[in-house]
């Protein structure tokens, strides 16, 4: 999956012609509306487990998912356009992007949302503070959501109106199952709000609770985005907080880690011989930040110590990065 929030706020070089574009809110608008549209069928066939067509009267049921899903993307994003106009770095509105809820394949409506900048970056505090503000604003409004989710999650009835045979021998056995792996966090939250002897869905059916799947989709993609690898928010801050030499370091011990859970993925997804740890996406992912986003930092003007409100602050969005991560968070079993 690309990066939904991969901002491209990096262009320490930006062009003239670049500096000279302005923005056009309409288009921003437009994009907005249509990943709205986009969600709200990805929404419906989460909720509903159906392909469609639906009624008009149907698409409702996609709403909690749709809002929630573009709170998450709207907070991230300005987050950094916010921290960027603070530093005086012209940046534009975000570009939303849609994507169509295809059935049949995985996917969440969008791919997020990018910002561009249209002015050099001169410190390494101004992309600091570009580069966590997004992260933390998304993981506050996701966390929100999940506690939300978990607070509220509907009785055994509402699951069994989707699948009336969900308690049948055979229920399962034919077709893939989608199975959200857990991170950290989510199972701390478990802990926390679960009580015994209540009903909680299992991982393959957490995508019919639009808040629990929005939520978990907050914290994966957080957690894509946080790797400390090159040009993405984990990258500017660890670039930021330790300097070039060690980003270089740490972004290439990140990307081993993430291209051997990719390979443990890949040959576990042929042999099933069910490691328990590893993703295939991992591995392409990998790819995309070798061969796209790249490992090294570009430079940046000035370098400056940054003060101890930063660093705790660079130190906490590394534990957020830690406590969203999943080795294993897709699984697609086969049927039996």
């Amino acid at each position: 999956m690309a990066d939904p929030y991969g901002d491209n706020y990096y262009s320490t070089y930006s062009t003239p012609t670049l500096k000279q574009k302005k923005d056009k809110p309409l288009l921003h608008l437009a994009l907005f509306i249509i990943t709205f549209i986009t969600t709200t069928i990805a929404g419906v066939q989460w909720v509903s487990a159906s392909g469609g067509p639906y009624e008009l009267s149907e698409l409702t049921s996609g709403l909690p998912y749709s809002i929630s899903i573009l709170l998450i993307i709207t907070f991230h994003e300005f987050g950094h356009f916010f921290a960027a106009v603070y530093h005086k770095v012209k940046a534009t509105l975000p570009f939303y992007i849609p994507f169509p809820p295809i059935p049949g394949l995985i996917n969440f409506g969008t791919m997020g949302a990018v910002i561009r900048t249209r002015s050099r970056i001169h410190s390494n505090k101004a992309m600091f503070d570009i580069g966590v503000a997004g992260p933390i604003a998304g993981f506050i409004v996701t966390l929100a959501i999940l506690v939300y989710g978990f607070l509220n999650v509907p009785g055994i009835e509402y699951l069994l109106n989707i699948h009336p045979d969900y308690f049948e021998p055979t229920y399962g056995q034919e077709g893939y199952s989608l199975i959200f792996g857990d991170s950290i966090l989510f199972l701390l939250l478990k802990e926390i709000f679960v009580k015994p002897g209540q009903f909680f869905p299992p991982m393959s059916e957490i995508y019919h609770y639009p808040f629990l799947c929005v939520g978990w989709f907050g914290l994966f993609i957080t957690s894509m985005n946080m790797i400390p690898v090159g040009q993405l928010d984990g990258g500017h801050i660890s670039y930021s907080m330790f300097g070039k030499k060690n980003h270089y370091k740490i972004s290439i011990i990140s990307f081993t880690v993430i291209f051997i859970f990719g390979v443990i993925g890949v040959v576990d997804s042929f042999l099933e011989i069910n490691y328990g740890l590893g993703w295939s996406g991992w591995l392409f992912w990998s790819l995309i930040l070798y061969f796209i986003i790249k490992l090294d930092h570009p430079p940046v003007l000035e370098i400056q110590t940054l003060d101890n409100r930063r660093m705790l602050l660079g130190y906490f969005a590394i534990f957020i990065f830690i406590i969203s991560f999943s080795p294993m968070p897709i699984m697609l079993t086969l049927p039996h």
